[in-house]
């Protein structure tokens, strides 16, 4: 009897077995033969090489299909080589599959040399040429940079050289440039003359429309304001100078006339707006940075942006950032600023914000100092258009701003 049993149980165990088996298998076949039905209806580019950092859709990669897309997913082309993009599609019996792609990111920029066709520095000069000379990529962090050719600081005279740029991805930029060592200039004498002011009535008549605002951009070099002179002078905004560090990874100071200024500005009513000066070289400090700004502006009312200021192009190799990682720490500054409940903008000079800064996700404060500005609607928010301001309330020279009202 009990044998009997077991034999019963050993039977009922491979039935059952075998049928899990048959019903895989049968999983296998439809799920394969539907997963063929859609591949047939698909039919996918061969080049699937795509730039670093440009903006690429599952379409792209997609010659020919007979159904149709669930969405057309933003392929993420910041990692160089192989990747994989999933997205949804419905056939044309409206069965929908997920499937997955595989695409190349390659990098295909030159690095940059941000150099004339000449260099002058001064004999006997302690002048790092590789470290004053920007030489920057828009993805490798560290490009190898060199010069080719003979020169000697020590010795007045010109000299015939070639500044080589190199990226990981082998991307080469060469330029010919000739250094020039002088003799040190004779110190003593003046210049003379006298200095060029732009008053305010004169950029209010100027630039002062149904669509624009007038305002000021101060710091502690403007030293303390009479800020109702300033309000009756026809000033409609302003952006103070909160602070900033004393170099890479240096400690935080807060302007002299921060407080003051914000107070003073807030007591009359004119809108206000911050900017920092910053040495942010990774996304950390950036962000630190964001967030010290933060606890400074606490106690004020700020109605305008804060403005990310970063201009240390003069030394810009000790960084070791390439534009694509300046954009990153820029927006994530802006981004820290955001997720407190303030207004995010950067700041930059126009020839760096055409240039460089190009991947920013927040609005623009463009420095050109021109008087045909009627250009800059769509591209700035604000512009200043000189740093020689005479504004009744305001000692010295003061940078005048546009804002344009959207």
């Amino acid at each position: 009897m009990r044998r009997r049993t077991k034999r019963i149980i050993i039977g009922i165990v491979i039935c059952l077995v075998a049928a899990a088996i048959s019903t895989i298998l049968i999983l296998k076949i439809s799920s394969r033969h539907r997963y063929e039905e859609t591949i047939s209806e698909i039919v996918y580019v061969k080049d699937r090489n795509v730039s670093f950092n440009s903006d690429v859709r599952v379409i792209d990669f997609i010659r020919k299909m007979d159904g149709k897309l669930v969405e057309n997913v933003k392929v993420d082309t910041t990692k160089l080589g192989q990747n994989k993009v999933k997205f949804s599609y419905i056939n044309t019996k409206k069965r929908e599959f997920e499937l997955e792609i595989e695409y190349n990111v390659i990098d295909v920029t030159k690095p940059t040399i941000w150099l004339g066709g000449s260099y002058s520095v001064t004999k006997n000069s302690d002048v790092d040429l590789l470290e004053k000379i920007m030489c920057a990529d828009d993805l490798d962090d560290n490009p190898k940079c060199e010069i080719i050719g003979d020169y000697d600081i020590t010795k007045v005279g010109s000299y015939n050289l070639t500044f080589k740029a190199t990226d990981h991805s082998d991307n080469e930029t060469t330029k010919d440039f000739v250094l020039y060592v002088k003799e040190p200039a004779k110190q003593g004498g003046s210049s003379g003359g006298s200095t060029v002011r732009t008053p305010m009535k004169e950029a209010y008549d100027n630039y002062k429309k149904d669509d624009t605002k007038i305002g000021i951009d101060v710091s502690e070099w403007q030293g303390e304001i009479d800020f109702d002179k300033v309000k009756a002078a026809g000033v409609e905004f302003a952006f103070v100078r909160v602070g900033g560090t004393k170099g890479i990874d240096k400690e935080y100071f807060v302007d002299k006339q921060f407080k003051r200024n914000m107070e003073g500005f807030n007591r009359v009513g004119i809108p206000v707006g911050v900017y920092f000066y910053s040495y942010a070289k990774s996304e950390a400090s950036a962000i630190k940075d964001a967030k010290w700004v933060i606890e400074q502006i606490k106690p004020y009312k700020v109605d305008l942006p804060v403005v990310y200021d970063w201009e240390n192009w003069s030394f810009y190799n000790v960084f070791n950032n390439s534009f694509y990682t300046l954009n990153h720490n820029a927006n994530k500054f802006l981004d820290t600023v955001k997720n407190a409940g303030y207004q995010g903008m950067l700041y930059g000079s126009k020839t760096y914000l055409d240039k460089i800064w190009l991947n920013i996700e927040y609005p623009l404060w463009g420095a050109h100092y021109t008087n045909d500005i009627v250009n800059y609607r769509g591209l700035y928010d604000y512009v200043q258009i000189c740093d020689n301001g005479l504004i009744n309330g305001i000692n010295g020279s003061v940078d005048i701003d546009v804002m344009y009202i959207n």
